[in-house]
């Protein structure tokens, strides 16, 4: 079953294209890297069900702000760790570390998360 990396978090609707061209250039790399999948999405539901958290709750964009996701998919933990290790002696990942983030990363969620259900 797959492993995945699961990152979240808010980001100005004016930065998001900007965040886009570098979220593109990160999952290509991840891709040559080994990563087997590599997605962004962004969040438009903010109405859950009743009875039901909202991620908005948790998250509390600001006003003008949107909700992204970032999925990363590997074959194991071991295989993220392998390609994780690879990306970080990259150096365009490391220009990309040195030029200012159009998020503020100290809102962003991550976790790694073992799979054990692919309907």
């Amino acid at each position: 079953m797959p492993y995945i990396d699961l990152y979240i978090l808010p980001i100005p609707k004016d930065n998001l294209p900007v965040y886009k061209k570098i979220a593109s250039k990160y999952g290509k790399i991840m891709r040559e890297h080994g990563a087997l999948s590599y997605r962004e999405i962004q969040g438009d539901e903010s109405t859950p069900e009743e009875g039901v958290s909202s991620l908005l709750k948790a998250i509390k964009p600001k006003e003008g702000e949107v909700i992204i996701a970032s999925i990363g998919e590997f074959k194991n933990r071991k295989h993220r760790d392998q390609v994780v290790k690879k990306m970080a002696k990259d150096p365009r990942i490391e220009k990309m570390m040195q030029e200012t983030p159009p998020v503020a990363l100290k809102k962003m969620y991550y976790g790694g998360f073992t799979s054990f259900v692919n309907a």
